[in-house]
């Protein structure tokens, strides 16, 4: 099947907010021409290539990157390791999704590759859920790997004791994704911060109008939420752009700039030096 190339607005007004030196955005996905959408996963509307986020980079005066393996291709991680070499290593990491009985050659080759982290979905449409935490860090750990981790913060509870148990290092997607949004003294949110307390959670400002019911361009909600967790550890915190927004319709299309405006609203100086040069370097090994 042929896929369409992209149609999304990829230049604009830049943010008002000017990246510094060495920025990195920890999420974005790529959709490339040759690589269909595999059993599971969901259908891809149109392309979004390396050459189409460089004019999103620019416009964000950001200079390195994180590729997430998206929902689409489930286990077939080709085009994000593409990705990655179209990109250079030298500015470029990737986040796969693996299976928890992947061989040490397998991650070997995909750690050669640019991978650093392995992908866990606990949202319709994922290709290794949480049931598989346990045994997929116990794959990774030995390769210096993180996990990604995304559910609906709303049932953080049940993750709890596996969340607790995780040796290596590991990411809180989306800003713990409560979907609807929770007040910010929610004991939900105190589960985030008692993780981020043990020392080897992050969690990532990213995507908050996937969640917002108070919309942009501050998404008050989850603003709130993120304030917290952006001042309890500042040192745990990191940012992705999500480009290109695969989870909203079109005509709820965020704005690129604003998603790194938020930050602005968020955090003071000093603390975004830290979410997006000082810690995601740290974290990547950039």
């Amino acid at each position: 099947m042929s896929i369409p190339t992209n149609t999304r607005q990829l230049t604009g007004v830049p943010p008002a907010y000017k990246a510094l030196a060495g920025a990195i955005d920890c999420h974005i996905h790529l959709f490339l021409d040759g690589f269909e959408a595999q059993r599971g996963g969901p259908k891809i509307a149109e392309l979004a290539t390396v050459a189409d986020y460089r004019e999103v980079q620019q416009r964000l005066s950001l200079e390195r990157v994180v590729v997430t393996q998206p929902n689409a291709y489930q286990l077939d991680n080709r085009a994000t390791l593409q990705g990655v070499e179209e990109i250079g290593q030298d500015s470029a990491r990737a986040i796969v999704a693996i299976a928890p009985d992947a061989s040490n050659q397998q991650i070997e080759a995909l750690h050669a590759q640019g991978a650093r982290g392995a992908r866990i979905m606990q949202l319709p449409g994922g290709a290794v859920g949480i049931e598989d935490l346990t045994t997929l860090e116990e794959r990774v750990r030995a390769f210096g790997w993180h996990l990604m981790v995304q559910f609906n913060g709303r049932e953080i509870d049940d993750y709890m004791a596996k969340l607790n148990a995780v040796k290596a290092d590991y990411i809180i997607d989306h800003i713990g994704k409560f979907m609807p949004p929770v007040a910010p003294d929610d004991h939900r949110v105190e589960q985030l911060l008692r993780l981020l307390d043990r020392g080897n959670a992050w969690v990532k400002i990213c995507a908050g109008y996937e969640a917002s019911l108070s919309g942009g361009p501050e998404y008050t909600d989850v603003g709130l939420i993120a304030k917290r967790l952006i001042k309890h550890a500042p040192e745990r915190i990191i940012w992705g752009s999500n480009w290109p927004h695969v989870g909203v319709s079109r005509e709820h299309y965020p704005d690129d700039a604003e998603q790194l405006d938020v930050l602005l609203h968020w955090a003071d100086v000093d603390t975004r030096q830290k979410i997006l040069v000082d810690n995601p370097a740290a974290l990547y090994g950039f």
